[in-house]
């Protein structure tokens, strides 16, 4: 179930606030892949399930992790990143 917060907070923070709508599409991925905690998602399949470029699915990654709403995991350097969706405002008992 996608938590309210999503898209009554984040969604027009990121998408109004920032002007960063890939960084939403990319979290929106993420959360729905990540059936069992993480995903192991490329660039390329991440732009593909968005319709963004990798460029634009790099720089939203970026920003989905200087603002804490992934983390980002590899285990090899020649690996696909695994991604976790995080859920910063649970942790502060906001909902």
């Amino acid at each position: 179930m996608l938590d309210r917060y999503v898209i009554e907070t984040l969604m027009p923070d990121l998408v109004g606030h920032d002007r960063r709508a890939s960084a939403f599409l990319v979290y929106m991925v993420i959360l729905a892949a990540a059936t069992e905690g993480r995903v192991a998602l490329s660039h390329a399949q991440m732009a593909e399930r968005t319709g963004l470029s990798r460029r634009s699915v790099q720089t939203a990654v970026t920003l989905l992790r200087r603002r804490q709403l992934i983390e980002v995991s590899r285990r090899g350097a020649t690996d696909i990143s695994e991604y976790r969706p995080l859920s910063p405002w649970r942790r502060r008992g906001a909902w």
